[in-house]
């Protein structure tokens, strides 16, 4: 049992530090070969965990192997055009001047019905509404509708706006947090003065507390415990 826990800590902490060197992209956004490699990964990491008797480093340098080869691909990739093409591919226009290429879309293995469930997600019900619209090599769909079809912005309207400020939290699930509050300029004198007003003696009582740098505060009351 104790061999177990100790060879299972072993390849989670390889598999994880491997992870987060390859990258913060989701499953959703992974390239072909990113993907590939992940499933490659997690079934030769299982594979000495399963069976106690499979010597670890048996996992451990194919899943090594692995890494390596995808980091030196990611860089190879970043200075080679040609390469990242071969790799991953090239984006597809698949509506163009609100016309479906129906080629594109059949060589690219997406159905009308998947088609239009995307633009539905995104606001439009009709290809006539989309000036171009790109297939990612990630599998998103990348949309630019025609201006009179596009959300209005006050940019649009003429209309000057200033920008908000963006509130930071200070006291989250009943904790202060310093550092946020020292970030805006504020102390906890500050702090405890807007909890007054409010009626609150403790930050325990705070489920969320909010504020900008023009001191505005916002404050969510922790709720009582049925």
């Amino acid at each position: 049992m104790t061999i177990t826990f100790i060879r299972t800590v072993i390849m989670f902490s390889v598999l994880f530090a491997s992870m987060r060197i390859m990258g913060k992209r989701q499953l959703g956004e992974l390239e072909p070969i990113e993907l590939t490699v992940a499933i490659l990964i997690s079934n030769l990491a299982a594979q000495p965990l399963a069976d106690v008797g499979t010597p670890l480093i048996y996992g451990l340098v194919p899943v090594l192997t692995l890494f390596c080869l995808q980091v030196t691909i990611t860089l190879v990739s970043a200075k080679s055009i040609r390469f990242r093409r071969l790799l991953g591919g090239s984006p597809t226009v698949i509506i163009e001047n609100g016309v479906i290429d129906q080629k594109e879309l059949k060589a690219s293995r997406v159905s009308l019905d998947e088609l239009f469930a995307e633009l539905r997600g995104m606001g439009y019900t009709d290809a006539a509404e989309i000036k171009r619209a790109v297939l990612e090599t990630d599998g998103s769909l990348s949309v630019i509708p025609y201006d009179r079809f596009a959300p209005i912005t006050p940019d649009v309207l003429g209309v000057s706006v200033s920008e908000k400020k963006l509130p930071t939290a200070v006291i989250s699930d009943g904790r202060v947090l310093s550092a946020n509050l020292k970030s805006l300029g504020l102390n906890e004198k500050w702090l405890f003065s807007q909890l007054r007003k409010k009626g609150i003696k403790n930050p325990a009582e705070v489920f969320l507390m909010t504020a900008d740098t023009d001191r505005n505060a916002t404050i969510i009351k922790r709720e009582a415990e049925k």
